[in-house]
């Protein structure tokens, strides 16, 4: 039997043992995925399991996006561009880092008809899947890209990789099109971003990278400002299907008992 990961801190929030392990039953795999806590000291014995065939496939989620990247042997393009890896597995007898979060989010847009192009975004956040998130914007032709996060350093730190990058200080609201909140704010019910969006013209795009809650708190009074919400839940199905497809050759079918497994 297959082994397979993902491996995060925090993880008790994540639903990708329900998809993935729904997609080995339903095309017949004999594998297993299951969810991991890990400590940053855990990593390199991590890559030594994938090495040593113990493990053949691992998701990477926050804060590791990053921190896993010195323990592997190569980089894709897209985790080069973005120094952010999401998905690892053994090519070659070599440790290989992908990333798939870019290709989640531009098809979780896509699907939802909105026209990304020479439109102005707004990032609220600088963790690990930003990165990921701008460039698949920069792809998609964004007229402007602004961020904001509470830790000035980390949004400097973007701005060496992304030049294009606007960034205004925490507790203001630019003029937007779209607005994405790629925080960890509203993995809990009480979580509260503290920017006012009250003044804002109505029928603005608010996107939560989160999916689990549905509605976070941001979304929530985003809509009853009469705003357009849509939450991370394609984009977490879009990137996994990307990740089951690298790991098993099968381009796994998206419908509505998929979307269910994530409640």
């Amino acid at each position: 039997m297959k082994n397979y990961l993902v491996v995060g801190n925090p993880i008790e929030h994540s639903y990708s043992p329900q998809l993935h392990n729904y997609w080995i039953k339903k095309y017949g795999i004999n594998a297993n995925y299951k969810k991991v806590k890990l400590e940053t000291d855990d990593l390199k014995n991590l890559i030594s399991e994938i090495k040593n065939k113990k493990v053949d496939g691992i998701n990477v989620t926050v804060p590791f996006k990053r921190e896993i990247i010195p323990y592997l042997d190569k980089l894709s393009s897209e985790s080069k561009d973005t120094q952010s890896v999401n998905t690892i597995f053994l090519k070659d007898n070599e440790v290989f880092g992908h990333n798939t979060d870019i290709e989640g989010f531009q098809l979780a847009i896509k699907e939802s008809k909105y026209d990304i192009s020479k439109k102005r975004i707004f990032i609220i956040g600088a963790g690990g899947v930003v990165p990921s998130i701008i460039y698949a914007l920069n792809k998609m032709n964004a007229s402007n890209i602004m961020i904001t996060n509470r830790t000035f350093r980390k949004v400097e730190n973007l701005k060496n990789t992304f030049p294009n990058l606007i960034i205004v200080d925490w507790g203001k609201v630019p003029d937007f099109d779209m607005v994405i909140n790629a925080t960890s704010l509203g993995l809990s019910s009480k979580d509260q971003i503290n920017l006012d969006f009250s003044n804002i013209e109505r029928n603005k795009f608010f996107y939560d990278i989160i999916y689990n809650p549905k509605e976070t708190e941001f979304l929530k009074r985003a809509r009853e400002l009469g705003n357009r919400t849509d939450n991370g839940a394609k984009m977490f199905i879009y990137q996994a299907a990307a990740a089951f497809k690298i790991w098993h050759g099968i381009k796994p079918e998206i419908n509505e008992d998929v979307i269910k497994l994530l409640g």
